[in-house]
């Protein structure tokens, strides 16, 4: 990870083309029009021909500036000549540590620094992506915040994931005992042990940070306003699954740092009756993404015929249930499976993992996604809301994919949530607490 190493990218199947021996990084030229990809390291120029049309200049434009997405590719490399120049100093460079010709390329390159460093075999083992996959991060604005404020990156994710492993302790002694469940509406329920959970995660919340905003699904807002910290706790996401004895729900702890996404933690209940048993999502922005401990990255499939999706229904049955309902059809038919699990942030943390490759869903709540979005984000997935639009935590939609297939989806998706807000359906920021700052 010392030395050598950019990609760049250029469009059209029909040709190849040589760089000049001293190419210019202002003068473009001298490209021809052709699907290559270039490799500097050790003062050698490389090139290797790859499969995805896209727009030469805006590439060149976010390789120059670094803003090249977090992905992996695998191609076939040979020296093409020899160029004595100079790289801009603006582009990060890499080095892998592995014998066969596989590249990343990261905006942090730090988690992956140390997940190599202590595990050599560990880029062989992950799965190769095509060359949209570093495009598709080039074209969705980032969700997270820029760092995590003053208070460093270690000590936020520890107190996020102790409140999170808190609750989930609370949700695990409950998880097989008798449910006291009561009704928000006809069906949306709540048990003593969400009530219970929230309770515990705030103690661990207080207890490090008092003078912090807090916004909970029970308990709602508490805490200074003036704060640049809003913690969004979801004691039991997929309480309905709970009650049920189903797996798929969770203990949710995400904190913004103003208004974005700083740090994460997902507990989520795996197995079933006689047999719970957990696993811990963790990420922080600019830290990457992590399932107990090690890293993860979303999927390479660059087709929805090839992707299995998950999607959501609140529990109001109204236009934006009915359009929802138009979708999963739709997407059933076109693609491996839709799937319903019935929370959020575990549907999330499974396209992170790479076992979905896409989730959406309206009418969500903050407390359902701060932690899941960042999560898909640090495992090099894309965020954006249903209409295709920037996305922050206080929307009413979401639409988190690997990022490759985003804009296939949105093709679908992005039409079908327009035609709503030509209903009069409300999409304006769900909350804000008053007086709350934020970056956007």
């Amino acid at each position: 990870f010392g030395e050598g190493g950019i990609f760049a990218c250029y469009s059209s199947p029909q040709s190849q083309c040589e760089a000049p021996a001293n190419p210019n990084p202002e003068d473009r030229s001298h490209y021809q029009p052709t699907e290559v990809l270039f490799f500097f390291k050790k003062n050698q120029h490389y090139q290797s021909t790859c499969d995805s049309p896209h727009k030469k200049n805006s590439v060149f434009d976010s390789v120059r500036s670094g803003k090249m997405g977090r992905c992996l590719i695998s191609s076939s490399v040979t020296p093409l000549r020899n160029s004595q120049s100079q790289l801009p100093t603006s582009i990060r460079s890499i080095k892998p540590r592995i014998q066969s010709p596989t590249f990343f390329l990261l905006p942090n390159l730090r988690p992956l620094r140390r997940a190599v460093s202590s595990n050599p075999s560990l880029p062989t083992k992950m799965a190769s992506f095509s060359i949209r996959a570093v495009l598709a991060e080039t074209q969705y604005p980032k969700v997270g915040a820029q760092s995590t404020g003053p208070i460093p990156a270690k000590q936020l994710i520890g107190v996020v994931e102790k409140a999170a492993k808190t609750g989930a302790e609370v949700v695990m002694d409950a998880v097989n005992k008798p449910r006291k469940i009561s009704y928000k509406g006809l069906t949306d329920l709540v048990t003593e042990t969400d009530k219970m959970s929230e309770t515990a995660i705030l103690e661990v919340v207080k207890a490090s940070f008092n003078d912090h905003l807090i916004l909970g699904e029970e308990g709602g807002i508490i805490g200074d306003t003036s704060s640049d910290y809003l913690w969004c706790i979801d004691p039991l996401d997929g309480t309905t699954n709970f009650a049920h004895g189903y797996p798929s729900f969770a203990v949710s702890v995400g904190v913004l740092f103003r208004g974005k996404p700083a740090a994460g933690a997902v507990v989520e209940f795996v197995g079933g009756p006689m047999c719970w048993n957990t696993r811990t999502f963790t990420a922080t922005s600019g830290g990457g993404a992590f399932c107990n401990g090690q890293p993860i990255q979303v999927t390479a499939n660059d087709t929805v015929e090839r992707s299995l999706l998950v999607t959501g229904f609140g529990y109001e049955h109204d236009d934006a249930w009915t359009t929802n309902i138009e979708l999963f059809k739709h997407f059933t038919d076109v693609s491996r499976g839709v799937r319903r699990l019935g929370a959020a942030s575990v549907d999330m943390c499974h396209v992170a993992l790479g076992v979905a490759d896409a989730y959406w869903e309206y009418r969500l709540k903050p407390w359902d996604m701060a932690a899941g979005v960042l999560m898909v984000e640090e495992a090099g997935g894309a965020v954006t809301r249903m209409d295709g639009g920037k996305f922050c935590v206080f929307d009413r939609s979401v639409l988190v994919s690997n990022g490759v297939i985003h804009s296939k989806l949105l093709e679908k998706i992005g039409p079908a949530t327009e035609r709503l807000k030509e209903k009069g359906i409300e999409f304006s920021l769900w909350y804000k607490p008053d007086n709350y700052q934020t970056d956007f």
